[in-house]
């Protein structure tokens, strides 16, 4: 008995050749998006690159990115990443999200050519806010689908895959840095930057060999195909599994939401809790430390000048991609809950004990290493829990529906928190301004508690639950603390929908139409 239930509850059992090559091609793209976020986050510490887009300092007798632009390069960017989350989720809800994934990964290739060719730190600008408008459509689309074509058991390993192929990302670029940084010319940074073509190229060129959503084929009415996509997701099983009952539970679902399509339904009956769960997730995983780790990180590390920044970039990188694979391979076995309140409490220990150091004056070089260490710490937690567990439990949340609309408040919830700190951080950290350097760690520490109370008290556990189960449970008022043990077969209309399932679905003929809906868009 306890053989066949390991056997069951393996996470390669759930995957087909097909699903697995969906999944893959979708964390591919993610990739990406690493690469490019640290390949230039990377190449603001080196020598040539400040050469050629700062401004010689006397004090420090060297060149230097000045404030004021590096506040800008790390925030303005998030202009593009809203008008790209936004124009991602209206292709990703009217075209499909293979549609989506195609698009953005032509317009990835065009920013790269503006990130590649700059001569002045302007051109830098418009490139990183051009590059992020391809991120935004990523986020848009990416954790919504995986989220969409992925069962249950495994959802939390696969949507997850998000963040640690991003990390690994950031591992590829930090290395080719590292390697690069040497080099004289501006091949040092340009070189980098070169492989932000490679990952677009495969994808625009492979996704049309993967199946599109069977959510979204069904809320085009395209029932036939959506029934064929879930037999091609879920291939041949000796499990007793029909993909039409499974469709025709999906079918149920939208049919029960079929009004909720407004962005003012977003902020009603079981939608707001959803709604404003999704929206505290977001600016918490931004608010306690995410763009000063990120962003500054190897800048900060090399104002310490107690160990070479790019040796650090890539121990973190590899810290961080470590923690977040065990998150991912952990969170459909334990929860969602434990994972983010170890995370917070973990960062708050590391980001107080930062800035308590930070209260020396002239920090031997022994304290400047514990504070570096200190921070890449903050750092690694903050991808085993926060990091990963966003993009699982925004998915999970939402209505069908409503799951674009949902995804898109939300991630504006993101950008917001992330411009605000990704712009202030700067003149938080240097001269002449607030100067507080590691003592920065208190502000982030604070915030980090308060993320403790918001995941104890208001982010429900819904590991193991289906899409449905947990769309019946708000519906169905559960409160959020008795979210792990709440029996979903007691729901009326979950057994109402199984019970007529398999009756509702013939080969070939189409499901009920879904009469009067309003399309998302």
């Amino acid at each position: 008995m306890a053989p066949k239930l390991i056997t069951r509850n393996r996470i390669s059992s759930h995957f087909t050749p097909r699903l697995g090559a969906a999944v893959g091609l979708i964390a591919l793209s993610t990739l990406n998006y690493g690469l490019d976020n640290q390949g230039i986050a990377t190449s603001q510490a080196m020598t040539t690159y400040k050469k050629q887009f700062g401004e010689y300092d006397p004090s420090l007798g060297e060149y230097a990115i000045p404030t004021f632009w590096s506040s800008l390069l790390n925030s303005l960017n998030f202009v593009g990443f809203a008008i790209g989350l936004f124009v991602g989720s209206i292709i990703s809800a009217r075209h499909g999200r293979r549609m989506a994934m195609f698009c953005m990964s032509i317009w990835a290739m065009v920013s790269a050519t503006v990130l590649i060719t700059p001569r002045h730190i302007e051109q830098v600008l418009i490139g990183r806010i051009l590059n992020y408008g391809y991120v935004g459509m990523e986020l848009a689309t990416c954790p919504p689908f995986q989220a969409e074509i992925i069962p249950a058991p495994v959802r939390g390993f696969a949507v997850g895959t998000y963040q640690s192929s991003l990390l690994l990302g950031g591992i590829i670029i930090n290395s080719v840095c590292r390697g690069t940084s040497g080099i004289p010319t501006n091949a040092a940074w340009r070189t980098p930057m070169f492989l932000f073509y490679v990952v677009p190229t495969i994808v625009a060129a492979c996704i049309w060999f993967i199946p599109e959503s069977p959510r979204w084929l069904l809320l085009q009415d395209r029932v036939d195909e959506a029934l064929d996509s879930l037999e091609k997701l879920r291939g041949s099983r000796r499990d007793g599994y029909d993909p039409r009952e499974e469709l025709a539970l999906l079918q149920r679902s939208l049919l029960e939401e079929q009004n909720q399509g407004t962005y003012a339904d977003l902020f009603r009956g079981s939608n707001l809790k959803r709604t404003l769960i999704a929206m505290g997730m977001n600016f918490f995983l931004q608010a306690t430390g995410s763009p000063f780790t990120a962003a500054y990180g190897t800048l900060f590390v090399q104002s310490l000048d107690s160990l070479n920044a790019f040796d650090y970039s890539i121990m973190s990188s590899c810290i961080n991609t470590f923690c977040c694979v065990v998150s991912i391979s952990i969170t459909d076995k334990i929860g969602r809950r434990p994972i983010l309140l170890l995370g917070s409490a973990l960062q708050v220990v590391w980001l107080f004990s930062m800035a308590g150091i930070g209260l020396h004056h002239n920090l031997s070089l022994v304290q400047k290493q514990v504070v570096i260490a200190a921070t890449a710490l903050s750092s690694a937690s903050l991808c085993f829990s926060w990091d990963p567990l966003n993009y699982i439990i925004t998915t999970e949340l939402p209505a069908s529906k409503l799951r674009d609309k949902t995804q898109r408040v939300a991630s504006i919830v993101s950008i917001l928190t992330n411009f605000t700190f990704s712009f202030s951080t700067p003149y938080l950290l240097e001269e002449p301004y607030a100067d507080l350097k590691s003592k920065v760690g208190f502000i982030f520490g604070g915030l980090a508690i308060l993320s403790f109370v918001f995941a104890y008290f208001c982010v429900p556990e819904m590991k193991g639950r289906s899409l449905e189960e947990i769309n019946q449970m708000f519906q169905d008022g559960v409160p959020v603390r008795q979210f792990r043990t709440y029996n979903a077969a007691d729901s009326t209309s979950l057994n109402k929908a199984n019970r007529t399932s398999h009756d509702e679905i013939t080969p070939g003929v189409q499901l009920t139409r879904l009469e009067g809906q309003h399309r998302p868009y």
